[in-house]
Formats: C-alpha cells, sequence, structure tokens
C-alpha cells in the first residue's frame, strides 16, 4: 500500500506543479484564484500568477487566467469587455483588437492574459496565442476589470489578489 501511494505521489506531484504556474509567463507561481458568478450563476474560475507568487504589483509582468463555466461567443467577450472599460475608466477604442484577440469559448476553455508591459498584453487560448494586443495602458485598464478598485466582485478581486 504504501508503495502505490509513493507511485501516486511521484507521478501526480509533477501535474500539480504545472498547475501552480503559468506557462505564458515564465517564473510565475499561482497568487490566488476565485469564481465569478453573474446572478448566482459560475461563468468562470480565475486565478492570478504573479513572479514567484508574490503580491500584485502592476508595474511587472503577471497573468490572469479565466476557465469558461459556459459557452460564450466571441462577440458576448468582446461586448461585455467593452462594456466594462468604460464602466471602469471610460471607453477606449480597443474593439477591432479584442475581436482579433477573442474567440468563442465552450466550458472548460481557458483564456489566458498576460499584462506584459504598460502598453502591452497578450492572449492565449487553451495555451495558443491568440493575439497581442498594444494600446496606451492597456495592461492595467483590461485587467483593473478583474482586479481594480471598481470590479463588480469586492470579494472576487480580494481572493485573486489573495488578500
Amino acid at each position: 500500500m504504501r508503495k502505490i501511494a509513493l507511485v501516486l505521489l511521484l507521478v501526480t506531484a509533477p501535474i500539480a506543479a504545472c498547475a501552480q504556474s503559468a506557462p505564458q509567463l515564465p517564473g510565475s507561481s499561482l497568487r490566488g484564484e476565485a469564481t465569478f458568478r453573474y446572478l448566482g450563476f459560475p461563468l468562470y474560475d480565475a486565478r492570478l500568477f504573479t513572479p514567484g507568487g508574490a503580491a500584485l504589483d502592476w508595474a511587472k509582468p503577471f497573468a490572469l487566467e479565466l476557465r469558461y463555466r459556459r459557452n460564450l461567443t466571441q462577440f458576448d467577450l468582446v461586448e461585455s469587455t467593452m462594456r466594462e472599460l468604460k464602466r471602469t475608466g471610460g471607453a477606449i477604442d480597443v474593439r477591432d483588437g479584442l475581436t482579433r484577440c477573442f474567440k468563442d469559448v465552450r466550458k472548460g476553455d481557458r483564456f489566458t492574459a498576460v499584462a506584459k508591459a504598460k502598453n502591452t498584453i497578450g492572449f492565449w487560448l487553451n495555451g495558443q496565442a491568440t493575439c497581442t494586443l498594444d494600446h496606451p495602458n492597456i495592461s492595467r485598464r483590461f485587467m483593473e476589470i478583474f482586479l481594480g478598485e471598481k470590479t463588480r466582485s469586492k470579494s472576487f478581486t480580494r481572493a485573486l489578489k489573495a488578500g
């Protein structure tokens, strides 16, 4: 019995370790995770990855992964993002870029956004790069939807930031 437990531990430990970092952001570790709900229904599970799992520092690269619990169209994703950008800090002209970056998602799909630099954010769907969006201050503006002061759920944001 002890041998079986050891074999299971050796086999599953690397899998668990991989799940705790964002491959799109080398050196990152899981900082926090939360489930976003709308009218009580879970829409997605989110995980925040920061360098070494440190507290969020807007000046350093970080990644946010959303694992969807529902099917959503590209149109839904673009429109809701545009509404949230306007609500959290004013409208910006990134609709065409978001349309290039976002694809339809199905239950279980993972979209990862990596705030690479102040004016650059990269997007991956299920580990495949979809695009890089360049726009003044886009990293902060986009990520503030989930991590800023005006998010739709303070408890969600607090859990992601782990504090």
